[in-house]
């Protein structure tokens, strides 16, 4: 889209911006425009700059050199509130909501609407915020709920919805699709539709492919801080935009698929559900997981693939039904169980900056946790044989050496992944967890984490995975599991073929839930 598609000047053009911190160059010269009234795509690799881009954008930085201007204005943005007065608000990845505060609260943070004798507005505030909630589509949601007790795909279209609530000019969506799937795409399409058609300018921020064909006019691809492409989304192939991000060339984004055809009357599995329920949300569960063998569950957000998952690690209770490991019944009262020697469970969580990592810790502490004993003796840990054990999976799982000896919050969010997934595999655990591993990372990184779960598996391991993207399910299962409202409603084989996203879509939308062993044609 031509940048004066609303007016002469493009709505915002930054002009060889260059940030560096310390010996780090984020950004180096990067020149490129957005059109008013049109969704740009801003493409790269975790670490190539995007982050300080949209830090510089809010006003959380400032640029050693360049230019940024606003519907034609040179602006200065020093500090998060100049960045509002010009009409620049973010939705960031990381969500910024406050769990521990109501929908409605969180909405009226920083600018609480006052009297002029300073009693807030409560009664006309909540209105206009039920009001915005309904207006986008989200009237379901109550603004009296605590922020943490909602489900994470929620609060993704609450941390929109509140930026989209501040009526901006020019709004930047990082990475607003990692925790959405099915019908949440649906409504962040329709959202955009309405923002485009009301003059608003859009900074789409992702590493979806196919959600940037679909939502984006034009593009800018970032490497090592530079820019390294730019123009129209659909005078673009895939490959060449891949290609652009990683530096290389991908002939595919997912390695062929391994075969593996399980023998069910002569293998033992690995891992076996038998009618598991929960409090929360599971109902009736059962499934059968052999060695070997990468077993994708596919959901819509909130079907009980979460629980799951926390169930068969110990995270949540199981109030019925059983889980058998190795042959033998296993009771997975707490994580600690789930790791023991005689069931070897490994898990990596949706939320690794919450729930899987310690932040303020090194790679080393982060990745020995779960198996410390291992390098311990009465008491004194063996700093030069941990240090080689965590050496040796970083390579394997190729994050950056000084990941080692750095805090996870000083790396990006491709290596913080990978940290957590090396986490587990030191564990050589025999069966492994994975909800959605691949949430937020870039292309290549993908392709590195899809290698792991292969060779995982290819060593005698089993994988146990959830993806909101369904093809991500389709390319890497050899069998898949489909949920629907806590149930498992479908199995599907590849030897049926019956692994393809319509299949899998029309059931976990309800339309042909069947029982976990009938033929799904």
């Amino acid at each position: 889209m031509s940048s004066n598609t609303f007016g002469e000047r493009p709505a915002l053009e930054v002009t060889q911006l260059r940030k560096t911190y310390g010996a780090t160059l984020a950004l180096d010269s990067v020149t490129f425009d957005i059109g008013r009234g049109s969704v740009h795509a801003l493409l790269g690799e975790n670490g190539a700059g995007k982050s300080t881009f949209v830090k510089l954008l809010n006003g959380l930085t400032q640029p050693d050199a360049g230019k940024i201007r606003v519907f034609g204005d040179p602006v200065t943005l020093r500090g998060p509130r100049r960045a509002h007065h010009y009409g620049i608000r973010t939705a960031f990845q990381e969500l910024t909501l406050c769990p521990d505060l109501t929908v409605f609260q969180n909405f009226l943070l920083p600018d609480h609407p006052q009297y002029p004798w300073g009693t807030l507005k409560a009664h006309a505030a909540e209105r206009d915020v039920r009001h915005c909630l309904s207006d986008m589509g989200l009237r379901r949601i109550d603004p009296s709920q605590i922020v943490k007790a909602l489900d994470l795909a929620t609060r993704q279209k609450l941390e929109i919805a509140r930026a989209v609530y501040r009526r901006p000019r020019i709004l930047l969506l990082d990475e607003p699709t990692a925790s959405l799937s099915g019908p949440d795409i649906d409504w962040l399409d329709t959202l955009l539709a309405r923002l485009r058609g009301d003059g608003v300018t859009t900074l789409f921020i992702s590493h979806r492919l196919p959600e940037v064909r679909r939502f984006c006019d034009t593009l800018t691809v970032l490497r090592n801080g530079k820019v390294v492409q730019g123009g129209k989304v659909a005078d673009a192939t895939d490959n060449e935009i891949i290609e652009s991000i990683i530096g290389r060339s991908l002939t595919k984004a997912f390695p062929p698929k391994t075969m593996r055809a399980v023998n069910e009357s002569q293998e033992t599995p690995v891992l076996e559900a038998r009618s598991v329920c929960t409090e929360g949300g599971v109902s009736d569960a059962s499934f059968k997981l052999f060695k070997g063998e990468i077993v994708g569950v596919a959901a819509l957000q909130g079907m009980g693939q979460q629980e799951l998952m926390e169930a068969l690690f110990g995270a949540v209770k199981i109030s019925s039904g059983e889980v058998i490991a190795h042959g033998n019944q296993v009771r997975l009262s707490s994580p600690r169980d789930a790791l023991a020697a005689d069931v070897g469970i490994g898990f990596v969580p949706e939320e690794r900056k919450t729930d899987g990592l310690f932040l303020k810790m090194d790679g080393k502490r982060n990745t020995t946790l779960p198996v410390l004993s291992r390098f311990s003796n009465l008491g004194a840990i063996n700093r030069a044989a941990e240090h080689g054990a965590v050496k040796a999976m970083f390579q394997r799982v190729q994050v950056v050496d000084r990941a080692i000896h750095a805090p996870m919050e000083s790396l990006s969010g491709g290596n913080q992944q990978k940290v957590a997934i090396a986490k587990w595999l030191i564990t050589e655990s025999p069966i492994l967890l994975l909800l959605d591993p691949t949430r937020g990372v870039d292309v290549g990184t993908k392709h590195e984490i899809y290698l792991l779960m292969q060779q995982y598996a290819a060593a005698g391991g089993a994988v146990l995975f959830y993806s909101t993207e369904i093809e991500e399910i389709v390319h890497m299962s050899h069998r898949v599991l489909v949920m629907y409202r806590g149930r498992i409603s479908a199995e599907l084989t590849s030897e049926a073929d019956q692994i393809n996203e319509q299949t899998i879509m029309a059931i976990a939308l309800g339309g042909a839930a069947r029982a976990p062993t009938t033929t799904v044609q």
